[in-house]
């Protein structure tokens, strides 16, 4: 009978907001009891990262040990693959690049030749004529009113 037999589970870090704590999940796949089609499951485990290594999105192997807090039952055991850098570093690494390839195209064109543009003859224009404004009907005058005897 082998002595400590813990378990181990691979997943993917889903965050790492809190200090010393990383959250995981774990994907399994089950086959449905009547249609007999694998189905996906994953739960979540909250696991000890001691020196805050594991990052958002890397794959990481956790052990079962002792319970370390109210929802803490797994610990940190190694990094297998690190994530790839987000998406937004990557971008803004990929316009870097392509500034610097065109300010060394910059360097390599002939210099450009400017275009000499003909001056046009300036037309004054008058201004239009102004309207007048609309004339307004005459008020109507109310009538006098007939006097109560």
């Amino acid at each position: 009978m082998e002595r400590n037999r813990r378990t181990s589970l691979q997943g993917v870090v889903v965050s790492t907001k809190m200090n010393k704590t990383i959250v995981v999940e774990v994907e399994t796949h089950k086959k449905h009891p009547k249609y007999l089609k694998r189905v996906k499951y994953s739960n979540k485990y909250y696991a000890h990262d001691e020196n805050n290594v594991a990052k958002v999105g890397d794959t990481v192997t956790i052990m079962g040990c002792r319970p370390l807090s109210a929802t803490k039952r797994f610990r940190l055991v190694s990094v297998d693959i690190h994530a790839v850098e987000s998406i937004k570093e990557a971008e803004a690494e990929l316009l870097e690049e392509e500034k610097e390839e065109e300010k060394v195209e910059a360097k390599v064109e002939e210099p450009k030749v400017e275009e000499v543009k003909a001056e046009e003859p300036k037309v004054e224009k008058k201004a239009p004529a102004k309207k007048a404004p609309a004339k307004k009907a005459p008020a109507k005058k109310a009538a006098p009113k007939a006097e109560e005897k």
